[in-house]
């Protein structure tokens, strides 16, 4: 990478200031991503995040919370500690992407997209809305930072798979990430873009599943169990890594060890709960695909605020 071509990075403070106004996000070591003061301005924004998604969905009065809140940590880790990116310029050849396969967390990444400066928050309140480019699911608009149209379950893994083949075609130094839900590998084609994206060995590949345990209607075990999950990803070609999705240092951990495999792609395997942070939304298949009525925001807020002591 030429001088150049490198945008001029932003100092720390800011890397991590609520809905800051955009700059370059290195790829910290694991080092800066494990000391005091980053696990602590990260847990920050996770929070931030999530009250952003109970909010947005209460708001539109549709959308997907639990499947959002399960994310969080998963996003703000890739985005402010993980990733190369830049919000000054979303166009960047050089910058890593990321695809939300399971497309309906939409409101995570836009919130995380907004806390990292690609938008201003207000517009996080306009998700669903008719004019909006924060759609239902995500769709293609990289002026926001969306780097592809998803929702329909397993194309955006695929679409991945082909962006990281294009990268080594073009000799450009980016990663590709992937977020899967769990329910989402019950699709057919994720297998056989797995299996396409070891065949090639796609190093620069790092897929992440979301194993919140449940999908549309029902827990995930009962619906088409897929356990054991690290035994059918390895079977694939895959190097594994196995982390709880809600623990910071973890994810620091296992991103960190993925992105540093060389002649094959690798998974990290993220436990988390559906609906986390929020009572009445964990681990319950309702909150799936049901946004907050105004009395159940008003708890979740509360619930949330109580994170903060």
């Amino acid at each position: 990478m030429t001088e150049e071509s490198r945008p001029a990075p932003v100092s720390s403070p800011a890397l991590f200031s609520p809905a800051q106004s955009g700059g370059l996000f290195e790829r910290r070591s694991l080092e800066e991503l494990l000391a005091p003061e980053t696990q602590a301005r990260l847990a920050a924004i996770s929070r931030r995040v999530r009250r952003h998604i109970v909010r947005m969905t209460a708001a539109a009065g549709s959308g997907h919370p639990g499947g959002s809140l399960s994310a969080v940590e998963i996003l703000t880790t890739l985005y402010f500690g993980i990733m190369r990116h830049d919000p000054r310029n979303p166009r960047w050849p050089l910058r890593d992407r990321f695809i939300l396969s399971k497309g309906h967390a939409a409101p995570a990444l836009y919130a995380v997209l907004a806390e990292a400066g690609y938008f201003p928050t207000d517009l996080l309140m306009t998700l669903r809305k008719l004019g909006s480019p924060l759609q239902g699911h995500v769709s293609y608009n990289l002026d926001i930072g969306v780097e592809a149209s998803s929702g329909s379950l397993g194309h955006g893994f695929s679409v991945g798979v082909g962006m990281a083949l294009a990268g080594r075609l073009d000799g450009l130094d980016y990663r590709v990430y992937v977020l899967l839900g769990d329910g989402e590998l019950d699709e057919g084609q994720v297998w056989e873009a797995a299996l396409a994206a070891a065949h090639y060995r796609l190093d620069n590949l790092t897929a992440i599943v979301d194993a919140n345990g449940i999908q549309n209607d029902d827990f995930v075990a009962r619906t088409l169990n897929l356990e054991p999950l690290d035994a059918k990803w390895a079977a694939f070609g895959w190097r594994v890594f196995e982390v709880d999705g809600h623990n910071l240092a973890e994810l620091a951990r296992g991103l960190d060890a993925a992105r540093n495999v060389r002649t094959r792609p690798s998974v990290v395997i993220a436990r988390t709960v559906k609906g986390k942070g929020v009572s009445f939304m964990e681990h319950n298949p309702e909150f799936h695909g049901r946004a907050p009525r105004p009395d159940e925001l008003e708890r979740a807020l509360q619930e949330l605020a109580g994170e903060e002591s």
